[in-house]
C-alpha cells in the first residue's frame, strides 16, 4: 500500500501537463542472477528503462511526456534540438515528434570522423522517423548552440512556432520524469523485499537529478552513484542539484538537495565522450552473454564497468543488493560494430 509520501508525489506529478508516450510503465526491475554469480558479488538488479517502448526505448521517452506536453501547451508546431550524431535523446525525440505530428529539426555534432558520413545506429533511426537532420563540422558545443539558434531564427521567419527543449526554465521537467522512476524503484523494492545500498547509472544531469529528487522526497536510504559520460564537466554536481531543486519547486515539494550530496564520477569516461573504453566493451559482452541484455558503448557500458570495478575492489557491500538503472541506447551498437566485436 502506498504511503502518504508516495501518494503526494503521485498527485503532484499528475497535476502537470503530460502526453503518454511510453508503452511500458512501470518498467521491470529484474534480478540479474547469472551476472551476479559471474562477478561473485552482491545481488544485482536492473531497472529496465531500455524497455519504455518508443523507438527501441530509453530514458528520454519518460521526459518527452512532460517536455512535449509543455511544447504543445505553448502552441509549438516545430521542435529544434541538438546533441551528438549517435544521440539516444534525438532518436527518441524523433519518434515522439512523429507520433505527435510535430516537425523536428536536429542539429547534430560529430564525435568521430565517421559520424559525418555513416548513417547507422541512432542516426539511421532518427532519419527514418522523419527528422530533418543537419550535421555541423565541429565537435564543439558552442558551435552547435550557435547553429541551433540560427536554425530557430530561420524557422521562425518562415512562420513556424518553435520550441527548444531543455532550456533553463524547462529542463527540470526532464528531472521530474525521473522522480517518478525513483518512485517505481522504491515501490518495486518493497514488493521484492529488497533493501539496495546503491543505484548505479550513466548520468550527466536530468536522469540523476530526478532520481535524487524522488528518493529524497521518499526519505529513502538508497544512495545514487552516477557516472558521467563526459570529462571536465566541472559544474555538473551543482547542475544536478539545481535541476532537482527546481523540479521540487515546480511540484511543490519540500526538498532541497545540495551539490555536495551528489555522487557523479567522470573517472570512467576514458579518452573522451563517445569513444568506447576497453572496460566498457568488456561489460557489454559480459552482460550480453550472461543475461541477454544489451548495453550501449557510450553511456551504460561505462557505468556498468564502474560497477564491476567497485565489486572487485570491495567498494560495495556484497550482502546488499545493487540496482543498475538501464537508460537504453542499444541502437548505437550498430554504429560501433567494430569496437563492440573486436575492440
Amino acid at each position: 500500500m502506498a504511503t502518504d509520501t508516495e501518494q503526494q508525489l503521485v498527485e503532484c506529478i499528475a497535476r502537470l501537463p503530460r502526453i503518454p508516450l511510453a508503452s511500458v510503465r512501470p518498467t521491470p526491475l529484474e534480478h540479474l542472477k547469472r551476472l551476479s554469480e559471474s562477478l561473485s558479488g552482491p545481488p544485482i538488479y536492473i531497472k529496465r528503462d531500455d524497455l519504455t517502448g518508443l523507438a527501441v526505448g530509453g530514458n528520454k521517452t519518460r521526459m518527452f511526456e512532460f517536455s512535449l506536453a509543455d511544447a504543445l501547451s505553448k502552441g509549438a508546431d516545430t521542435i529544434v534540438a541538438g546533441s551528438a550524431v549517435q544521440s539516444n535523446y534525438c532518436r527518441q525525440l524523433a519518434a515522439a515528434c512523429a507520433k505527435l505530428g510535430l516537425e523536428l529539426h536536429l542539429v547534430l555534432r560529430p564525435v568521430r570522423a565517421v559520424d559525418k558520413m555513416d548513417q547507422q545506429g541512432n542516426n539511421l533511426l532518427q532519419r527514418l522517423l522523419g527528422a530533418h537532420v543537419s550535421i555541423i563540422e565541429e565537435f564543439d558545443h558552442a558551435s552547435q548552440k550557435h547553429a541551433i539558434e540560427q536554425k530557430i531564427e530561420k524557422l521562425r521567419k518562415e512562420g513556424k512556432s518553435v520550441y527548444w527543449p531543455r532550456q533553463e526554465d524547462t529542463v527540470d521537467l526532464d528531472a521530474i520524469a525521473y522522480a517518478e522512476s525513483a518512485l517505481e524503484i522504491y515501490q518495486q523494492c518493497r514488493t521484492l523485499n529488497i533493501s539496495p545500498s546503491y543505484i548505479y547509472m550513466a548520468a550527466l544531469d536530468t536522469t540523476q537529478a530526478g532520481v535524487e529528487l524522488g528518493l529524497a522526497h521518499l526519505n529513502s536510504e538508497i544512495k545514487v552513484r552516477g557516472f558521467c559520460p563526459l570529462n571536465n564537466v566541472t559544474h555538473r554536481h551543482h547542475d544536478i542539484a539545481s535541476m532537482a531543486n527546481n523540479g521540487a519547486k515546480r511540484l511543490g515539494l519540500n526538498v532541497e538537495i545540495k551539490p555536495d550530496q551528489i555522487s557523479n564520477d567522470d573517472g570512467y569516461v576514458g579518452e573522451r565522450y563517445g569513444i568506447p573504453t576497453a572496460e566498457g566493451l568488456a561489460a557489454i559482452r559480459t552482460v550480453a552473454r550472461t543475461e541477454g541484455i544489451l548495453l550501449d558503448p557510450v553511456y551504460t557500458s561505462k557505468a556498468m564497468a564502474a560497477l564491476f570495478e567497485h565489486i572487485k575492489t570491495g567498494e560495495v557491500d556484497h550482502d546488499k543488493p545493487i540496482i543498475f538503472l538501464h537508460t537504453g541506447g542499444s541502437p548505437a551498437l550498430f554504429a560501433y560494430a567494430e569496437d563492440v566485436l573486436y575492440g
